[in-house]
């Protein structure tokens, strides 16, 4: 069974917004490099939890004596108020989880260039594209299923190998999912699964899963109910199962047929005064040595160097070595344009009539089951939204709904009715078949 970690961006629970490295001693760097100010600092805004960002800092400040590194900590949508603001708001390296804001801030002018040696970095997993001129690929985070093994095995139930698998009646009332507009990582996932199986066959399948789930708000949640034996399985990201493995809960990670792995990035800012501070810690953590160190127990997070897997722990998958048919080239450039757009319609057409829908599948399974002609069109209306695969690959489109304020109230009404309009004309075609 494979396994492995992704990136949801916590916020430090004792660390404040803005923390400072300790003082630096008033020594001169390593040997070879030039001797510095003990006051020189390097800038990194971030969303990443303290017990990563705290190892870069302690092993960054060791190479580099006389250097302090400053993190500011910034979840995605404010860290892009803050880069965006004029000289970057001084920060010298932007370093997070956040496939949204790297092109968006590329495009407003925020980043430079920056170099790697690609022999070692190559940028690509596949046939997918990691990394930009101006921003890298810092690691890669996995998408799947978190899986408690003997609670399955407790209540009879295989270990799903593709997405399409936990629309089984078999895993209904079994499984937690995060609802996507509360939790940061949803988005991504569920547009992983768009992609995979087509926009509207995707959507047809994430309604079914979604009848047999427990919807849940909170990012942890779904391993959390997973570890603590509530569920067997929980959609997730694989950082969060695979921190549990690796702190001896009975929890476990299954990457299904077709799933992605997504980066974070590191970049350096177009208006940095410490430019070569700044290389220098974009550098440390691209390194082989720095790519190392999100591998240890409390991070467990892959890196996006392959070379670094070398001596990885046992629970974590080198996604470079898994055959190209185990992972698909999911289209980023697309994908990040989408979680406005797949938040509202998994709000309107899943999380507000989650019981009517739950409903309506349990019927449309009986009527399949009986072998009702009209299940058929019941099961399309079902997974039907009211958007086509054209709109959904359009960037004018998704633009209107980039942001809460963006959303127009008269489009999300006949949204909301058109998907009513659907299970109303499912249910009626089923009423003769109801069990």
């Amino acid at each position: 069974m494979s396994r492995s970690p992704l990136i949801l961006a916590l916020h430090p629970t004792r660390r404040a917004l803005l923390r400072a490295a300790p003082a630096a001693l008033s020594l001169p760097f390593v040997t070879g490099r030039p001797a510095r100010a003990a006051t020189e600092k390097v800038v990194v805004v971030t969303s990443f939890p303290e017990e990563l960002t705290t190892r870069y800092e302690q092993e960054f400040e060791k190479r580099y004596p006389g250097a302090h590194v400053q993190f500011v900590w910034k979840q995605s949508r404010d860290a892009l108020a803050y880069l965006s603001a004029p000289n970057q708001s001084g920060a010298d390296v932007y370093w997070a989880p956040s496939i949204g804001n790297f092109p968006i801030l590329r495009d407003r002018g925020v980043f430079q260039k920056i170099s790697v040696d690609r022999a070692a970095l190559p940028g690509k997993l596949g046939a997918e594209t990691l990394s930009d001129p101006f921003f890298e690929a810092y690691d890669v985070a996995g998408y799947g299923v978190a899986i408690a093994p003997a609670l399955l095995k407790e209540r009879g139930l295989p270990t799903p190998k593709r997405w399409r698998d936990l629309a089984s009646p078999a895993y209904a009332g079994h499984i937690a999912a995060p609802i996507p507009s509360r939790v940061g990582f949803a988005p991504a996932l569920y547009d992983i699964v768009l992609q995979a199986e087509g926009w509207e066959s995707g959507w047809a399948l994430l309604s079914e899963i979604s009848a047999g789930a427990e919807l849940l708000a909170s990012g942890p949640g779904p391993t959390a109910n997973v570890r603590e034996g509530k569920f067997p399985l929980a959609l997730s990201i694989d950082f969060f199962a695979l921190q549990e493995e690796a702190n001896g809960l009975p929890v476990a990670f299954v990457y299904p047929e077709r799933t992605a792995f997504l980066p974070a990035h590191v970049a350096m800012t177009a208006s940095t005064k410490n430019p070569a501070l700044a290389k220098a810690f974009i550098d440390f953590s691209l390194s082989r040595a720095g790519q190392k160190l999100m591998m240890e127990m409390d991070s467990s997070r892959h890196p996006a160097r392959p070379d670094a897997y070398v001596g990885a722990p046992a629970n974590i998958v080198d996604p470079f070595a898994l055959p190209q048919s185990a992972i698909f080239p999911y289209d980023s450039e697309v994908g990040r344009r989408r979680p406005g757009l797949v938040n509202l319609l998994f709000d309107l057409a899943l999380v507000e009539p989650h019981a009517e829908v739950a409903t309506l599948w349990r019927v449309i399974r009986a009527a399949e089951a009986k072998g009702a002609p009209q299940a058929a069109e019941a099961r399309r209306l079902a997974g039907l939204v009211p958007v086509s695969t054209k709109d959904a690959d359009s960037p004018a489109f998704l633009e209107g709904f980039a942001s809460r304020d963006s959303k127009d109230d008269a489009v999300v009404d006949a949204f909301r009715k058109t998907l009513a309009d659907n299970r109303a004309r499912a249910t009626a075609l089923l009423a003769d078949a109801h069990p």
